[in-house]
């Protein structure tokens, strides 16, 4: 069995991207890495934290050094922030070193979602208004464009995460990406 790309999910918070990478990874047997959290441990603080501390465009400046690395790593499976796709260089070298899937959410699930974590969640500082839901909006309206442009678009709402790993796990063999037969 192997897996001769990476497997980078991309799409908004709260879509499902460390949830389902991590059933994916464990499903392939490959690692299982999420940008997130590998740009809090070097940078030693939270993404809220580096964005108050530093601003986004610092943040987004790690996060494509940090992804870049993770790229250049044994293929495994790999959450990235949802804005992390919408940065020129950091989709370039997604789009050249894995295969990018977008798992594509209604607004209602992300909100929902977003708003169940909020309250103990530092990962999400573009949402930490009294405007959730117009946030949201804003962005999926900027981001779908390019989150569209990914190798694969999987529609995940509420279905189990079982049904979207059977679909994953096919279109990567259909792609190439994973041989379940060695």
């Amino acid at each position: 069995m192997t897996l001769n790309r990476t497997v980078a999910l991309v799409g908004m918070m709260g879509a499902g991207k460390t949830s389902i990478g991590k059933r994916l990874a464990a499903r392939l047997d490959v690692p299982f890495a999420d940008a997130d959290h590998q740009i809090e441990e070097a940078a030693g603080m939270s993404v809220a934290e580096i964005f108050a501390k530093y601003s986004e465009p610092y943040f987004r400046d790690g996060e494509r050094r940090v992804i870049a690395r993770l790229l250049g790593e044994m293929p495994h499976v790999l959450a990235t922030g949802g804005g992390a796709y919408i940065d020129d260089a950091t989709r370039a070298t997604m789009k050249e070193s894995a295969f990018t899937i977008w798992l594509k959410a209604p607004l209602e699930i992300l909100l929902g979602r977003v708003r169940k974590r909020q309250g103990n969640d530092q990962t999400r500082p573009l949402l930490a208004n009294d405007d959730m839901r117009g946030t949201l909006e804003r962005l999926l309206a900027q981001r779908e464009p390019v989150y569209a442009t990914a190798d694969m678009i999987l529609e995940s709402g509420d279905e189990p995460h079982a049904m979207l790993l059977d679909k994953i796990v096919a279109a990567l063999a259909a792609h190439g990406i994973w041989d379940s037969h060695e």
